[in-house]
């Protein structure tokens, strides 16, 4: 591990947050978009409270960054946004931009989508570095190696709360190490999202209301929240897909079962894909498993 970043956050947001039960993820918003390169995947974020408390009090594992739909924000992680509904999220968001607020426009946010998150109690605070000026009001990043990160990254090691994302290896050095973050289910379906570019793999659709981001193989069957157990479809495609009438090669070829022809007298629709290539992500990490799709194949389609 190599940096961490400083972010600053109010007391309403982490308040919310410190009382959910069993939190794997929670969604880090900022009222505009706006890029965020200041981490790679499994480094560690940390919240600051605003002046008077001035105290990094929690953080998590950097998992990816999304400029989302308000509306898809809420779809995705709920209560894990630090409010208690989508109307509370767009009042608080518009109250950062200082703009009247309107129920209906469904505007777009920055999500910073975090993994693992932990809340220190008050008494574990840690209190707010020397070179973090209290005014910035957004956020700063630091190398782990040398200070102040270095004493932070120290002081955080040894609380109970924060052991889910910092643990301490029996390595070389013994330098701490992040553990491989796990993604949540609202930001798999995020990151699903964004590798499809917002298309589904199999039709193209990019109406984004009506994608979904389907498991290879089914969370409840031991698959995993991985990108590469995901492929985004349209909905009425995802739920052929999970009921085995279609499927996806391991070479990436599209497969339309017969029996949807045969048990529902239809399916003109879906078997125009029969044989094509699914669109893939670009990033070559984010593909489909070839494995999953063949336990897909064997276990699940209909053929």
């Amino acid at each position: 591990m190599s940096k961490m970043y400083i972010a600053i956050t109010d007391k309403d947001w982490f308040n919310a947050l410190r009382v959910l039960d069993n939190l794997d993820e929670v969604n880090f918003w900022r009222p505009t978009p706006g890029a965020f390169k200041a981490l790679e995947l499994g480094e560690l974020f940390l919240f600051k409270l605003h002046y008077p408390d001035n105290c990094i009090v929690g953080g998590g594992l950097f998992a990816a960054y999304s400029e989302l739909p308000v509306s898809l924000a809420w779809d995705a992680f709920r209560e894990k946004n630090g409010t208690h509904s989508l109307e509370d999220l767009k009042y608080r968001i518009s109250l950062y931009r200082k703009q009247n607020y309107d129920p209906y426009e469904d505007f777009k946010i920055g999500s910073i989508l975090l993994e693992q998150p932990f809340f220190l109690p008050e008494e574990q605070w840690i209190t707010n570095p020397d070179e973090m000026a209290k005014n910035i009001v957004s956020g700063k990043s630091f190398d782990t190696e040398t200070e102040p990160g270095k004493t932070i990254l120290d002081l955080l090691r040894w609380t109970r709360f924060s052991r889910r994302a910092i643990r301490e290896e029996p390595a070389r050095y013994g330098e701490p190490v992040l553990v491989t973050p796990r993604l949540g289910q609202g930001t798999f379906r995020i990151m699903v999202t964004d590798a499809y570019e917002r298309r589904c793999a199999i039709s193209s659709e990019r109406t984004l209301p009506v994608l979904d981001a389907a498991h290879i193989r089914p969370y409840s069957n031991d698959g995993q929240h991985s990108v590469d157990n995901g492929l985004l479809l349209r909905k009425d495609i995802h739920t052929l897909f999970d009921l085995g009438y279609m499927t996806v090669t391991p070479d990436y070829k599209i497969e339309v079962s017969r029996r949807i022809k045969e048990e529902y007298e239809n399916g003109h629709d879906y078997y125009k894909y029969h044989g094509s290539d699914i669109r893939l992500p670009n990033n070559p990490i984010y593909r489909p498993s070839p494995n999953l799709l063949a336990w897909h194949n064997q276990t699940l389609f209909k053929g």
